[in-house]
């Protein structure tokens, strides 16, 4: 799957909304062929009709649910059957919970752990390996500011997004050198669907916020420093501050004003 004037191909997850969808409408523009990975597959069909008629690109649809342990080596061993090589890896998919951890849904955390954690370890993996052997690849992992300290009634997700941080800049050092890129995106508050999904609309973070960047604006900062290849990207002058003043403030103290920002207002 590859058109004449493609820039190669690029396979995203958690493509049918929010961020996952504007980085494909990014990638289309630039005449990259695409591969779109969501649960909803009427979704990711409706969009590949968008973008594939708009754009000299192919575009395939592959629906999974990620937080099952099998799917990336089905979605690999798809392509290799259809002869599809990945130029550029998004690892967007991801989940959140609210609430005390205490009465939170077990399940829905370890599927979410398996979601933004395992499933993009794996991905990465498996694609990462073929990067290098080419002497070529991008990755973009897509992260939080969540990633940058503990986050009280939120206390899975934010240490998902801390692994997902973490990783891609160990990553990042391990390939400098190799003609491979990774890159973290770690956008604050944005407007998806996200927050309504993870049941957190009654937080102070989220109620209290006068605006939310749009999901248009963060991915064309994830997508320019992917194509640069820098290693974080922050969307934001605010987020970029509070990310960096986090650093100099004593953790227990971050700890104890994210707890009073994620309560709920009720």
């Amino acid at each position: 799957m590859t058109s004449n004037d493609s820039h190669g191909t690029a396979l995203i997850t958690g493509a049918s909304s929010g961020i996952g969808l504007e980085l494909a409408r990014l990638f289309a523009r630039d005449r990259t062929d695409l591969v779109l990975v969501a649960r909803r597959e009427a979704d990711l069909q409706k969009l590949a009709e968008e973008l594939a008629s708009s754009h000299p690109i192919q575009v395939r649809v592959l629906p999974a649910d990620l937080s099952d342990p099998a799917a990336p080596d089905h979605i690999l061993e798809a392509l290799r059957n259809d002869g599809i090589v990945i130029d550029s890896l998004v690892n967007n998919a991801g989940a959140g919970t609210y609430g005390p951890f205490v009465e939170t849904d077990l399940e829905a955390e370890l599927q979410m752990l398996r979601l933004n954690i395992v499933s993009l370890t794996h991905l990465t993996k498996l694609f990462a390996r073929e990067m290098v052997a080419r002497h070529k690849g991008r990755i973009l992992n897509v992260a939080s500011t969540a990633a940058f300290q503990p986050g009280p009634l939120m206390a899975v997700y934010y240490a998902t997004k801390a692994y997902v941080l973490s990783f891609t800049e160990a990553l990042a050092a391990e390939l400098q050198g190799s003609g491979v890129t990774v890159t973290a995106l770690c956008p604050g508050p944005t407007r998806t669907g996200f927050q309504g999904a993870a049941k957190m609309e009654k937080s102070r973070l989220v109620s209290g916020l006068l605006s939310m960047q749009d999901a248009a604006t963060v991915a064309k900062v994830g997508y320019k420093a992917m194509m640069r290849g820098s290693r974080i990207a922050v969307p934001g002058i605010v987020n970029r501050l509070l990310a960096q003043s986090i650093r100099f403030t004593p953790r227990r103290l971050v700890t104890i004003i994210v707890y009073q920002m994620q309560k709920s207002k009720s």
